[in-house]
């Protein structure tokens, strides 16, 4: 039963580990301010925030949609304004990595703690570090990157050290949320890329590329 009972659980923790937007999806304030409804339109509900320099920030919400916040309330950015699961995209964008962390711990052990089954959160958090280790880079600074390339975390953080300590312009990034199979097949070693799946595909470009791998992580 137990089984049978943490199985049907296991697409929700795919979802979470996958990073996909999960379906009929909740909404999050995009800035912090005060709420008011505008116009209505077909079928739909005009939810509108203005922060304390006037700026607004609109969304149509489906009248059948459950809104959690009413006229005059005031709401934080991130904080959650129509019911449903929260995108963890959305959550890493207007809250930041520590909270996305939390969350995806949060609701991981959900799953399990439903059922009697006690994990340590450390095994999630290590799973939730790979799916961050990468960033996109916006502004290049005086670096080598080309913006919009996406690099390991680690990397550009020495990188920028190395600039800062040159008295040069460091490259500015922005995070990223990969899915664990994306994570396992955008690491920089090709070894264990072609371990993990596609194998043929990830060996051939490796070839083409003259790629050279230092084998420094834990599977290759």
């Amino acid at each position: 039963q137990k089984t049978r009972d943490i199985t049907g659980g296991l697409p929700r923790v795919a979802e979470l580990f996958e990073a996909r937007s999960p379906k009929d999806k909740g909404t999050l304030a995009e800035q912090t301010g005060t709420i008011s409804f505008g116009k209505e339109t077909k079928g739909k509900v005009r939810l509108q925030i203005t922060d304390l320099d006037g700026k607004v920030w609109e969304v149509l919400v489906p009248k059948e949609k459950n809104i959690l916040v009413h006229e005059g309330q005031v709401v934080n950015k991130g904080e959650s304004i129509v019911d449903g699961p929260a995108d963890p995209q959305d959550i890493l964008r207007l809250l930041g990595m520590e909270e996305l962390a939390r969350y995806i711990v949060d609701e991981v052990q959900d799953v399990y703690r439903l059922q009697g089954v006690k994990i340590n959160d450390k095994h999630i958090e290590v799973i939730v570090r790979q799916m961050l280790r990468r960033v996109v880079v916006e502004n290049p600074g005086d670096s080598t990157y080309i913006a919009g390339e996406q690099v390991e975390r680690s990397e550009i953080l020495d990188t920028n050290d190395a600039l800062r300590a040159a008295d040069k312009i460091s490259a500015t990034f922005s995070n990223l949320l990969l899915g664990i199979t994306k994570a396992s097949l955008s690491t920089d070693s090709f070894i264990s890329a072609a371990s993990f799946q596609e194998t043929t595909r990830v060996l051939t470009e490796a070839a083409i590329m003259g790629k050279r791998d230092e084998l420094r992580g834990l599977k290759e």
